[in-house]
């Protein structure tokens, strides 16, 4: 990232004179304290948060309380013929 900015700046330099590169600069810098401005710089949050929320809904629907009380005495008797064996 530093050798493409550094090589833009060269470019920019051999384009332009000294008083466009300071027009140039000064431009930049109203675009980058405005928050309302034409022209915004690049978000890079979705490249520094690649999940962010990225995520998928689970298609079946939650355990109800009756189904949690079955599942767990259906453990305990699990536990209780594997034990035993």
């Amino acid at each position: 990232m530093y050798n493409n900015i550094s090589k833009f700046i060269i470019w920019i330099c051999k384009k332009f004179n000294r008083k466009q590169v300071e027009q140039i600069v000064l431009e930049l810098s109203k675009i980058l304290k405005d928050p309302n401005a034409e022209f915004q710089p690049k978000d890079t949050f979705k490249e520094d948060h690649p999940n962010y929320r990225n995520f998928e809904v689970d298609p079946q629907a939650p355990l109800k309380s009756k189904d949690l009380k079955d599942l767990r005495n259906l453990k305990k008797k699990r536990n209780f013929f594997t034990k035993t064996s």
